[in-house]
């Protein structure tokens, strides 16, 4: 998930240089699609299940969400192949009022779950124009904003959070408490791409610790402790994460995390960040029972479609063209996403040499054919 909504056209590039510089190899993004259905397929689960994945996976790589893209596709093997969830589900929706339905995924991957119920909220804001679905029985789905952009690919704006399992310092305290609990919003804007919200609600995504600690590269400040509870940039010692905010303003990371919490748990009657297992520490045979909670809106139910777009469009042009500091800009949630889309699109999607190793693996191990460079 992507962290800051609002930042600079300079440090997406710098971002971007950083990240080349331990990128080995680059990969169109039609082959990755291709290899990771292949090998979602080739550990158990049915073509809707690699399919979600797939777009969920490949998406987020393709918008720079690297902590939350094709890297994690060993891990979802591992639970595919250990039954922690099935690759072939029984998902059931119950529509439960006008405007609200429950979706028992049955253990399926989280991506199949986030992507159904999504569009289960669409439709259900198509006739009343407001559709909330929770989620039963889930899994870990990658980043949010895949769902949430769907449903502005459909011309709505899309809501969507889920709990995860402790990862983050409770504020002033001294223990994991929360998860890193996302939360996303996407909303459609005429000629343009949708804008999209992605974020943790914790400094960053432990997924981003892995990343950093895979590739030996130090922290930011203030993102997360060590096993003493004392901030590090040591990506070997981090054990934890501080909600967003750091140590001195994580009150407003943790209270977001407390949203999600009730959205994601207290109102499916799932477990709660403390209460979910661990997703690499815990047994790969044991259901997580995770909950989620999606929200559709039609925009057009509450004013005009034209004088909705007028005001989008007006926001963010006001947003784009704010004085900024020398040498940036002024960026909307999404435009590095995009930004990034646009340049890896072109160039395919890198892949540091520890990635590609581990690639290669699965590709002897299914009886694939390797990824080839661009």
């Amino acid at each position: 998930m992507s962290e800051a909504p609002d930042t600079t056209l300079d440090n997406t590039v710098a971002e971007q240089s950083q990240q080349d510089l331990t990128a080995s190899h680059r990969v169109a993004a039609a082959a990755l699609e291709s290899f990771v259905g292949a090998v979602l397929r080739g550990a158990g689960a049915d073509a809707p299940s690699a399919d979600a994945a797939v777009r969920a996976l490949v998406g987020a790589s393709l918008r720079g969400v690297d902590s939350h893209g094709v890297r994690l596709l060993p891990h979802y093997v591992k639970v595919l192949e250990g039954g922690r969830v099935k690759g072939r589900p029984q998902m059931r929706f119950d529509k439960r009022a006008a405007a609200v339905g429950v979706l028992d995924a049955d253990n399926a991957l989280g991506h199949f779950a986030g992507y159904r119920a999504m569009e289960e909220a669409v439709r259900l804001a198509e006739d009343a124009g407001v559709g909330a679905v929770s989620v039963l029985n889930s899994s870990h789905f990658g980043a949010a904003g895949a769902y949430s952009l769907a449903a502005a690919e459909a011309g709505c704006l899309g809501l969507c959070v889920c709990n995860s399992d402790s990862a983050v310092f409770a504020h002033s305290g001294q223990a994991k408490f929360h998860g890193t609990n996302p939360i996303s919003l996407a909303a459609p804007v005429a000629g343009q791409r949708p804008y999209l919200l992605d974020m943790a609600t914790s400094s960053i995504p432990f997924n981003r610790v892995l990343q950093f600690r895979a590739l030996g590269q130090r922290l930011p400040a203030e993102v997360a402790v060590d096993a003493e509870g004392k901030v590090t940039q040591d990506s070997e010692a981090a054990t934890a994460l501080l909600p967003l905010g750091g140590s001195t303003y994580g009150y407003k990371g943790a209270g977001l995390a407390g949203l999600v919490e009730i959205l994601s748990a207290a109102l499916t009657g799932m477990r709660l960040s403390h209460e979910i297992p661990s997703m690499i520490e815990s047994d790969w045979s044991k259901p997580r029972d995770m909950g989620q909670f999606f929200l559709a809106l039609k925009p057009e139910v509450f004013l005009p479609s034209a004088d909705y777009q007028e005001r989008m469009a007006a926001y963010l042009d006001a947003l784009r063209n704010q004085p900024s500091l020398e040498g940036e800009s002024v960026m909307a949630a999404g435009d590095r996403e995009w930004a990034v889309e646009d340049e890896r699109s072109a160039r395919g999607i890198p892949l540091d040499a520890h990635n590609w190793q581990v690639f290669a693996g699965l590709a002897e191990r299914f009886s694939l054919e390797p990824l080839a460079v661009l």
